[in-house]
């Protein structure tokens, strides 16, 4: 009786500690996060934005990958872009009504005293729109989303989908930095192209 009591110990402990393993996708993901935060694209773990198809193809369900680029010196318009079909295309539902920086600013103390319905309205910058993703082709099928403001470029997609085994069979962990460093380098090109049309 005392040697089953013993058995069931032990099976409790390694069980225990078998389950502070993470698993191999955790392990895959980490290391994907990892790279990109050295090759400073700012991952981060965000839930899916309202005018982002996620989970189920519904718009705003879900946790996504985020990662941006910050660039110094940059100043871009505030637009977000959808991935149809291959391409960008511009939210049809976004408007942006951010001030410009000319505009004047008036105190605080008589602010409060006035009613502000003025707002201004720009025109969304649409330099990307059908412009193809030219993405490698183990992160193409998972981008959803781009936004531009202010000094960076941030693009959503599925990060956890690169790392599946289900959803990419071709996954190979010495292919994660040349592959982040491809999409570092389209975010640079895409930049470039819409501060051309400013």
């Amino acid at each position: 009786m005392g040697m089953w009591i013993v058995i069931i110990i032990v099976l409790f402990v390694l069980g225990s500690m078998m389950a502070l393993k993470p698993s191999g996708i955790d392990q895959r993901l980490d290391k994907l996060r990892m790279t990109a935060r050295r090759l400073q694209l700012n991952p981060k773990l965000v839930a899916c934005p309202d005018w982002i198809k996620g989970k189920d193809n519904e718009y705003g369900r879900g946790m996504m990958g985020q990662y941006g680029l910050i660039l110094e010196d940059t100043h871009l318009p505030y637009t977000r872009y959808q991935m149809i079909d291959g391409q960008w295309r511009p939210d049809n539902n976004f408007v942006d009504t951010t001030k410009d920086e000319l505009t004047l600013t008036v105190p605080s103390a008589i602010r409060a005293n006035q009613s502000n319905t003025h707002t201004i309205v720009k025109k969304t910058n649409i330099s990307l729109d059908k412009i193809p993703l030219d993405l490698p082709v183990s992160i193409e099928p998972y981008v959803k989303g781009l936004l531009t403001k202010a000094n960076s470029i941030v693009i959503y997609w599925e990060d956890i989908a690169y790392v599946r085994p289900a959803t990419n069979p071709a996954y190979e962990q010495k292919l994660i930095e040349s592959d982040l460093l491809a999409l570092k380098e389209k975010l640079e090109q895409w930049v470039l192209q819409m501060q051309k049309s400013l």
